[in-house]
Order: structure tokens, then C-alpha cells, then sequence
């Protein structure tokens, strides 16, 4: 697995995802947003937390534009695998390459919290090493990761098993208290139609070690490195 970290001005969490894929055994290059191409051979491209260009107009517009973009987009578009995180998924929006907007937090305030999301499907590459509605604890940091978007690409998007994560409790129950930014339908992650495209507001890349608090992040890796 040969992975593509990119680093946006803003960008802060680009040496925690490329820790988490060198421990499951990937490759890992660093990009910056002005570079036109991607290395030869690229399988996977990350795009991490952060607040790129600090959160200007909205937060990832300006990335969303950036000359990289264009190269991720062939890339997705040849069925290339692309992961962005918090913002790297508000990236994801705002460059057409997912659907949907990530607005303020319902309750207007940064959430930094530990957080349970139910993992929707275990068939796709990101997320093969866990199961079916898997209760996983990883943790969340934003102040836009409120997932909205209109009714129809709702719909289409439960209809068609798009929906990679939602926020829950221990126990897997989504609603109520357990949705932190009162995301639609309790989303807290997407795929493109694909299957190849992830965006997601939590930090899987934060709860790799048992020392700094649980591992149930490293399976998201495992899944793209096995």
C-alpha cells in the first residue's frame, strides 16, 4: 500500500495519520497542496485534520480548490482509494468529491470528546477488519461536523448503503445524546458511490495504541494496508 499524505497551510494532523498507516505497514509520502501530481503508484490518498487556511469562507473551500485537488480527483475518479478526516472530509465536500456540507455544531460550540460511532457495513476496504454495527470508541474534534444535505441525496444515500458510520453510544444505539454536532440521521461518515471515497468527522488515527487511550481506530489501517 503506497499512501499519499497531503499537508494543506492549517493542516495539524498529518504526522498522526501517517503513523497509524506505517504501523499497519504502509508506505507512506508527503504532498503539499501546491504539487500538481501524485507520487507514481499512489493506492491511497489522505487528506488529515486540520484547519486548512484557517477555516476561511468555509471550512476546506479553499482546499477544495487547491492544485492537488485536481490530481486526487483523477485519482478517485480512476477508483484510486481517498480518506479525508474532520477536515479533510470538509475538504471532500467542498471539492465535489462527496455530497453534502458540514455545518456548525448544533450546539455552536468545539466538540473535543471520546466518541462511539457504529460501523455500517464491513465490506469495503476501510473497513473489512471490523464487523456489522461494531460499537468502536475513537474521538472527535470539530466545530463543523453537523453532516447535512438535502432530502433526496439523503435518501440516496441510506438506500444505497453509503453510510459508513454514525454516531452512537457503548452499547451501538444511535440518537439522542450520543450524536455530538447533530449531524442529519446521525452520520458522522460517508462513501462516495464507489465505495473508494471515505469521509469522516472522527479520528480513527488518534486510537491506534492502547497507551493514549484504545486501539479501535487501527482497524480502519488494517482494513486499507491488508
Amino acid at each position: 500500500m503506497k499512501a499519499a499524505v497531503i499537508t494543506f497551510p492549517g493542516t495539524n494532523r498529518e504526522s498522526d495519520v501517517a503513523r497509524a498507516l506505517t504501523a499497519s505497514g504502509a508506505q507512506v509520502s508527503h504532498i503539499w497542496h501546491g504539487d500538481h501530481e501524485l507520487p507514481q503508484g499512489t493506492d491511497l490518498v489522505v487528506l488529515p485534520g486540520g484547519f486548512s487556511y484557517g477555516d476561511y469562507l468555509r471550512c476546506g473551500a479553499i482546499a477544495g480548490r487547491a492544485h492537488v485537488m485536481d490530481a486526487v480527483r483523477a485519482h478517485a475518479a480512476r477508483g484510486g482509494l481517498v480518506l479525508g478526516i474532520c477536515n479533510g472530509f470538509q475538504i471532500l465536500v467542498e471539492s465535489g468529491l462527496l455530497p453534502g456540507v458540514l455545518m456548525r455544531n448544533a450546539g455552536l460550540k468545539f466538540v473535543c470528546r471520546m466518541q462511539h460511532l457504529r460501523v455500517e457495513r464491513a465490506d469495503t476496504r476501510f473497513s473489512a477488519q471490523y464487523t456489522r454495527h461494531q460499537s468502536i470508541e475513537v474521538c472527535i474534534a470539530h466545530g463543523e461536523g453537523n453532516y447535512e444535505a438535502d432530502d433526496d441525496t439523503i435518501a440516496r444515500l441510506e438506500g444505497e448503503g453509503l453510510v459508513a458510520f454514525r454516531y452512537c453510544d457503548a452499547a451501538g444505539h444511535v440518537g439522542g445524546e450520543s450524536n455530538p454536532n447533530g449531524s442529519r440521521n446521525d452520520i458522522a461518515g460517508i462513501y462516495s458511490p464507489g465505495l473508494n471515497v471515505l469521509g469522516m468527522m472522527p479520528h480513527p488515527e488518534n486510537l491506534i495504541e492502547a497507551i493514549i487511550g484504545g486501539v479501535d481506530g487501527r482497524g480502519l489501517f488494517e482494513s486499507l494496508c491488508a
